[in-house]
């Protein structure tokens, strides 16, 4: 079981239109597929996602630092070492991403290894999760028309409005729109991603507290310590730390300081590994949990379901599992499927999903 070699490819799939929040836009799925090697001749296969307005990470510094940094590193430890590994990733700073989606690939060679689902050496909770889609930026109009559409062909009735890059009064207007479309038929809660000011934030909860809001995310920075703690407490609703909160130590710090009162768990930014110390932090502490998407496409879809289905407390609300559904095509060989506003984990050994050769020679971008 012994790690052998490991890949970092470079893929990119177009967007079928850009997706857009508080703090930036992204029009391709510009993304690192990390492949981890054995000397038993399996492969664990994960994905990272770069985002260089919110972790500071690109794809060339991805492939750069998995090939050249990390896997000098752990290049002859078995797939059981995983603490190991962890560790001698943490003499590296930052890069999240990277380091996640190489924990996940080992999970995955480990899982097929054994002959094991990941989830169900995780966790094994459930086989399913609930979905939630993000709705971006638009008029009230074109939202509602998204999510009726999202409602009539998945089954999807749990919606994340992304605000907080325009004026309130405009993303207010369309979660009001969402609501009275939709009355109790769907579940609603808002996201910022830190694009409002701690008292615009508070004028937006308030023209919205009759909308039965289920979380409010990342409405203010974090880094606007006083003001952030003088808005969560006003806010009647879970207050979810996203961006905040990329490791247990900063969970600790922002939830202990007032700043936040629920969390999302992503494991695209976290791993296996981490996740699961986010989640036990998260568990005693009493917080509540959400699963959130790092735009992943359907690899590290696959990959946040394996872990939310794993635990009782992170599979209870939707998970954020449709951003791929905006992907004109992916690298699966079975792509993922939602039903009736289901995501059902696979059955399979590993992560639970087989790459498409021919795909992925299509859509990477180090062919020569």
């Amino acid at each position: 079981m012994k790690i052998t070699a490991v890949e970092a490819i470079p893929f990119a799939i177009p967007y079928s239109k850009p997706l857009k929040f508080a703090s930036g836009e992204v029009h391709a799925a510009e993304h690192v597929l990390v492949r981890v090697h054995t000397d038993d001749g399996v492969v664990g296969v994960a994905e990272a996602p770069p985002r260089p307005f919110t972790y500071g990470e690109t794809q060339d510094g991805i492939i750069a630092v998995v090939t050249k940094v990390f896997a000098p590193q752990v290049i002859g430890l078995t797939v059981l070492e995983r603490e190991i590994v962890v560790s001698r990733l943490a003499r590296t700073i930052g890069n999240p991403t990277a380091k996640s989606a190489l924990d996940m690939a080992i999970w995955d060679a480990l899982g097929k290894t054994l002959e094991l689902p990941v989830s169900d050496l995780l966790g094994g909770y459930t086989d399913r999760m609930r979905v939630s889609h993000m709705l971006g930026f638009a008029d009230p109009a074109t939202m509602v028309a998204e999510a009726e559409r999202m409602r009539d062909t998945y089954g999807i009735t749990t919606f994340k409005v992304k605000v907080g890059r325009r004026p309130v009064t405009l993303d207010t207007a369309v979660v009001r729109a969402l609501r009275e479309r939709f009355g109790d038929e769907i579940d609603l809660y808002v996201d910022g991603n830190r694009g409002w000011t701690a008292s615009e934030s508070a004028r937006a909860m308030k023209e919205m507290a009759d909308l039965g809001l289920l979380f409010a995310e990342e409405l203010c920075p974090a880094d606007d310590v006083m003001s952030r703690r003088w808005l969560v407490g006003q806010v009647d609703v879970p207050f979810i730390a996203d961006e905040s909160v990329p490791t247990a130590a900063d969970v600790t710090r922002e939830v202990l300081g007032g700043s936040a009162t629920a969390i999302s768990i992503k494991t695209a930014r976290t791993g296996f590994t981490a996740s699961r110390r986010v989640h036990h932090l998260a568990e005693g502490l009493g917080l509540e949990v959400v699963i959130g998407n790092q735009i992943d496409g359907q690899v590290g879809t696959a990959c946040a379901l394996a872990f939310g289905a794993a635990y009782e407390s992170t599979s209870r609300n939707a998970g954020e599992l449709s951003n791929f559904l905006d992907m004109t095509d992916d690298l699966l060989a079975e792509p993922l499927q939602i039903r009736g506003g289901y995501l059902h984990r696979s059955s399979a050994a590993g992560i639970g999903f087989e790459i498409d050769p021919d795909k992925l020679a299509h859509y990477r971008l180090d062919r020569s």
